[in-house]
């Protein structure tokens, strides 16, 4: 496979011919650069009137490589053959070389130029491209690879280092200026001055067809093509054709709409170093040669709006600067975001004031770093009344806008400061967190949600500082931390006392001014109480459903049950193993009903569906009820209750666990309740009070982890005896003496 380079555009705030002169005095040979031993010209070539002028040298390096490696390949350096095209009228200057020595196993092709620059004559932009492809080399293929790779890191750190000191040798000379090729041929009519858009199709372009030079070839991934003439065509192009200045125009262009923002630069401004070290942060040279193929494959493949670059640098930081993995991530990301409209989700969706009113987080200033900063009062998070009255869908919908805002945020930080911010801080306050907030349901819409935002806001997470952590935290984690990104579980620091506030603390990474009273701090932040949200603000998966936002999640926690007399809803499930555990959660929203758990070791199958009208509209989730028994089937012959029916009053929310002792069919039933109404005979029950909607969640989970994570809680301190939990009659304990159950309203 071919591996390909980039750098970025490097400025020389010197003119062109100056740039070059400079240049000319690294040979034949340059004591500043040890590994050159020296280069003979082997082939020059001038046009009549000086505006063209080749030089082929064959170069000599020293082979920087271990002992046993030389002694291997039996030379001691290596030869280059190195081509220099120099097109004085358009003042450019394009450089190829590739390596003569072991040819037939190693391909290396460097490709630089050197342009002025669009928007100022008297600058001159560098660029430099290569690529490496290794056939094979005596099994030490790897060790050659990651030699190539070093010395070209080292080859452009020193590049500039080195011209720069051979202009500051030429000025202490008192040489300051060198003619232009126009001001030396007066009578040649001097070209207009290309734009960094048409740069590419000047100059070079006519003068090919005097000089035999190879034109760009741009592949829509450089890593795709092995063909080495390819290899030699796409190192071929000039300054202004490359992936950097491609990042300038589309920066530039995209003052709107881009994922993460525009970016902030004038028009016309090449995307050079000082740009990567004011906007993207300080990154090796590979890092930014990944950047540029990922930009550059991207815009083949891409057709709608580019992604600016310090979002592209969060997708390679995610995948270990592995360009393949960084790519599909990215692709899925901004599909994700098209298909859902995420970019317009700040302006064209208005979180409900309830959501607002109970969600206990919010930003607040900014750290010592200058991230942007996140407060979130987790303790006092209702998850369950929050799933419940606004849905998975709402609240991630939410948790997206908070993500887009820390975009939007990260750019004013970095245009405030001066210098790259790409992610925020959050502070996670656990006071008040306790085992209600081990719900099941709720840890399972929690990671789903971390599944969407790892998968579309990589790195964004600088550092989340926990505080005040209870015992049960542990516990909580235990379950969270396995879906969180590695590189993301690294920047968390947890305090589980009240020393957060000494040495090593919150006031390390925030001021103590802007740290929140409820934390010890001085700060008022207007931050939501959070608490218990009312059962009357709960409502139904049919209720939530928006028919003009297209669903988030591509499942839901809660399934809906519509409850009739005479049309109960029962749901099959297969239990494998004994000593698995059926655990249930359900909301009785509106009417009474019957819940009973049903066991068979013969085979049981759904009988038939009832449809209901009354959610026909409802696209993403229908309502049907599943039939498992019928009036033929006999308790005690083709079933047995192993959970009593249980009565079920209308605003009940219950939850328990049925340990299985033995494999077999499974059924959870729920049935409409009609208790005997105190009226008098003229009175009559409406068809609307014969209804029932219960709201139900069910899984098996395996023994051990069900005991496991059951022991885990117990040893904790927490609010548990706080909790408003009453459990089934003793007697209906001791009626199923073989099952081990909990029910909870």
């Amino acid at each position: 496979m071919v591996q390909k380079y980039h750098s970025p555009v490097r400025i020389y705030k010197h003119p062109f011919e100056m740039v070059m002169a400079a240049y000319e005095r690294r040979f034949p040979t340059c004591p500043m650069i040890p590994i050159f031993l020296g280069s003979d010209i082997t082939e020059e070539e001038k046009s009549e009137d000086g505006a063209i002028h080749i030089i082929t040298r064959r170069c000599r390096l020293n082979l920087d490589a271990p002992y046993i490696l030389k002694r291997i390949s039996g030379v001691e350096h290596l030869i280059f053959i190195q081509r220099n095209s120099y097109n004085w009228r358009q003042r450019t200057l394009k450089i190829e070389a590739w390596n003569e020595s072991f040819n037939s196993r190693v391909h290396v092709l460097e490709g630089c130029t050197y342009t002025v620059h669009p928007d100022n004559s008297s600058w001159t932009c560098f660029e430099q491209t290569a690529s490496l492809e290794i056939k094979s080399f005596f099994g030490f293929e790897s060790t050659v690879e990651k030699l190539a790779v070093k010395q070209y890191a080292a080859s452009l750190k020193k590049g500039k280092e080195i011209l720069l000191h051979y202009l500051n040798e030429m000025e202490a000379e008192g040489i300051a200026y060198i003619p232009t090729w126009h001001e030396k041929h007066p009578e040649e009519a001097a070209p207009l001055q290309p734009s960094s858009s048409s740069l590419v199709k000047t100059g070079l372009e006519e003068d090919d067809k005097e000089v035999n030079t190879t034109s760009t070839s741009s592949a829509p991934h450089p890593e795709k093509k092995t063909e080495s003439n390819e290899s030699q065509n796409n190192l071929s192009a000039v300054s202004s054709a490359s992936p950097m200045n491609k990042l300038a125009s589309s920066s530039v262009q995209e003052k709107e709409g881009a994922v993460g923002g525009p970016q902030e630069a004038d028009e016309g401004t090449l995307v050079d170093e000082d740009y990567i070290k004011n906007f993207l942060g300080d990154l090796t040279p590979i890092q930014e040669s990944k950047l540029i193929t990922l930009r550059e494959w991207l815009s083949e493949t891409h057709k709608g709006k580019m992604p600016h670059d310090a979002h592209l640098l969060r997708f390679l930081r995610a995948r270990d600067f592995n360009t393949e993995k960084a790519h599909e991530m990215i692709t899925a990301s901004l599909a994700w975001r098209k298909q859902h409209q995420v970019d317009k989700i700040l302006k064209n969706w208005e979180p409900p004031d309830m959501l607002q009113k109970y969600f206990p987080g919010s930003w607040h200033y900014h750290d010592r770093d200058g991230r942007p900063l996140f407060i979130m009062r987790l303790g006092q998070l209702d998850v369950k009344g929050l799933l419940k009255a606004f849905g998975e869908e709402g609240i991630l919908r939410y948790v997206l806008t908070i993500n887009e805002e820390g975009l939007r945020r990260t750019e004013e930080a970095t245009r405030k400061y001066g210098k790259p911010i790409s992610s925020w801080t959050c502070v996670a306050d656990c006071e008040g967190l306790s085992m209600r907030h081990l719900w099941r349901p709720g840890i399972k819409a929690l990671l789903r949600m971390i599944e969407v935002v790892e998968a579309n806001y990589p790195e964004t997470m600088g550092r989340l500082l926990i505080v005040r952590a209870p015992r049960v935290f542990p516990v909580i984690w235990t379950f969270v931390s396995p879906f969180i990104d590695e590189n993301t579980r690294k920047k968390f620091l947890i305090y589980g006392g009240k020393n957060y506030m000494e040495a090593g603390g919150l006031p390390d990474y925030v001021e103590p001014s802007y740290i929140p009273e409820f934390l010890g701090g001085d700060n008022y932040c207007e931050i939501p109480d959070g608490g218990i949200i009312p059962k009357s603000f709960y409502r139904s998966a049919e209720e939530i459903y928006s028919p003009d936002e297209l669903p988030l999640c591509s499942e839901t926690v809660y399934k809906l049950s519509i409850l009739q007399k005479g049309v109960p809803h029962e749901v099959l499930v297969h239990v494998t193993e004994a000593q698995q555990v059926l655990t249930w959660d359900f909301d009785v929203l509106r009417g009474d009903v019957t819940f009973a758990v049903l066991f068979s070791k013969r085979p049981l199958t759904v009988l038939k569906e009832v449809n209901h009208a009354i959610t026909s509209h409802h696209p993403a989730q229908g309502v049907s009820n599943t039939i498992v028994f019928d009036k033929s089937m006999v308790c005690g012959v083709n079933y047995n209750f192993v959970e009593q029916p249980l009565v079920c009053k209308a605003g009940e929310s219950m939850q328990g666990s049925h340990i299985c002792q033995a494999a077999g069919w499974y059924v959870l039933q729920w049935k409409y309740y009609q208790s005997v109404p105190s009226m008098n005979r003229d009175q009559k029950v409406s068809h609307h009070n014969k209804v029932a909607k219960v709201i139900y969640y069910q899984e098996v989970l395996a023994s051990d982890d069900f005991r496991g994570s059951m022991s885990s809680l117990q040893s904790c301190q927490s609010g548990f005896s706080s909790l408003s939990i009453s459990t089934t009659s003793s007697k209906h304990s001791q009626s199923s003496s073989h099952s081990s159950s909990q029910i909870s309203r």
